[in-house]
């Protein structure tokens, strides 16, 4: 006769609503090592970023071009009270005033630059601005004109990254050439940037403005619609843009080997004005209107990777519930640390498919890592069901879930329809399967069957 302690012991082995029960608390414990893999990504990216960086500080950042504008100094006249008494106040000031019309002519040479095992994109921009400035309105600024500098005017470009100019340039400015100088001038919503000085009076009418510009970046390029109509015209040898900002562009078209890109923006469609004072706080209107390109990453194996393990769970509990049904139908008994070894192989995926990544590319190292832990699955397999066509079925059943995890990560606009959809066949496949089950006979029959049968 059975012990008390031995009855219970064989009761809860045999209980597969137990065995359900302490299955999925493994598929939890196995967590531990998947949110450890989790942290290793995101400093594998945060290494990336470095590598970006530094990079980018000796080649040049991401170009932001803001401007031309001109630029004009003159007298805030007014009054204060002091001690009861008025008292007549004056200070300088500078008038902002942005172009009737704005052409901006682009063309970007890309390479790739590497800072160990990292890639970083990289450009030479070569523009040509144009474009026309109109007589100067200060009644609309409240300023009188005796109170304007003229011989101070001077046109202000705000480059983000100036030290990467790549050539001296000139402005052409009503036909007179007129060097550049370092600095922007009056305009510190450029940040900074060149400006030249320019001869404008009272009395002109329309000007028109054109300068060449050559610049070194990395990643991205945007400007600003600082301009009645503002045109922009990009062409690069980069196959993979990513057009961003408030904007889209009107016409593109995208090759292999290049693209080309045309915005057209009103002036309607930003928050700031055709000219304001100095004293006006305009920065955060001026950087939320920037539109251009980044140069992508088709495939981030670091977005990859962190999106695959974020299936971890569910992918780690299907695979035990395939175990566990191979264990309900056929009989045979698999011991949790069996459990638990197929698990730590399916968390090994996430790190080699992260460590081939930076190396071969994601979708190379996705199939190796994928065929390689299959096949190390399949054949553990076998020692723990007993027979070559079961595990032949758990390894089949483990290369169709990196299938269409697969599919889910290259579908991320259709990610979740395709993962409702296939959980809703899975769960279909799992009920036909159970659908003779005699789950009041399950336990009775695990009892009986010998261990390995």
């Amino acid at each position: 006769m059975k012990d008390p302690i031995e009855r219970v012991v064989t009761s809860l082995r045999n209980s597969q609503l137990l065995r359900l029960f302490f299955i999925t608390l493994l598929a939890l414990l196995l967590q531990i090592p998947i949110s450890m893999i989790s942290g290793l990504v995101a400093e594998r990216q945060e290494r990336r970023e470095q590598a970006v960086t530094e990079v980018s500080a000796k080649w040049g950042t991401a170009q932001s071009i803001t401007g031309p504008v001109l630029v004009v100094p003159y007298v805030h006249r007014g009054t204060e009270i002091v001690n009861g008494q008025p008292l007549a106040r004056s200070e300088h000031r500078n008038a902002i005033l942005l172009a009737e019309e704005l052409s901006i002519h682009g063309i970007m040479k890309s390479e790739v630059r590497h800072r160990g095992i990292f890639s970083v994109p990289v450009y030479k921009l070569g523009l040509q601005l144009e474009g026309e400035f109109a007589r100067p309105q200060f009644a609309e600024l409240g300023v009188g004109a005796s109170d304007v500098e003229w011989s101070r005017a001077h046109v202000a470009v705000g480059i983000s990254d100036a030290r990467a100019i790549q050539e001296s340039t000139t402005l052409t400015w009503n036909g007179k050439r007129i060097g550049f100088l370092p600095g922007i001038g009056g305009f510190p919503e450029g940040g900074t940037g060149i400006h030249a000085p320019v001869a404008i009076t009272d009395t002109t009418q329309r000007v028109r403005f054109s300068f060449p510009l050559s610049l070194n970046g990395s990643v991205r390029t945007d400007v600003v619609p600082f301009a009645r109509t503002t045109v922009f015209d990009l062409n690069g040898d980069y196959p993979h843009p990513s057009f961003q900002g408030k904007w889209l562009p009107t016409e593109r078209t995208v090759s292999d080997a290049a693209f080309r890109a045309r915005w057209s923006v009103p002036f309607l469609g930003r928050s700031y004005p055709q000219a304001w004072s100095s004293d006006a706080a305009m920065s955060g209107m001026i950087d939320s209107s920037r539109f251009g390109v980044a140069l992508m990453n088709p495939v981030d194996q670091y977005h990859m990777t962190t999106r695959s393990v974020k299936y971890a769970f569910l992918f780690i509990l299907l695979t035990f519930a395939t175990l566990w049904l191979i264990e309900v139908l056929a009989g045979v008994r698999v011991h949790p640390i069996q459990y638990l070894m197929l698990g730590g192989a399916l968390c090994v995926f996430y790190l080699l498919e992260l460590a081939l990544s930076e190396h071969l590319g994601f979708p190379v190292a996705y199939t190796i890592a994928s065929a390689a832990v299959v096949g190390m699955v399949g054949a553990y397999s076998v020692s723990i069901v007993g027979r070559a066509t079961r595990a032949l079925g758990i390894a089949a059943s483990v290369a169709l879930l990196y299938a269409y995890l697969y599919l889910l990560l290259m579908n991320e606009d259709y990610a979740l329809v395709i993962g409702s959809v296939g959980l809703f066949a899975i769960l279909g496949a799992i009920m036909y399967a159970t659908r003779r089950v005699d789950w009041y006979a399950v336990r009775t029959r695990a009892i009986e069957t010998p261990v390995g049968d």
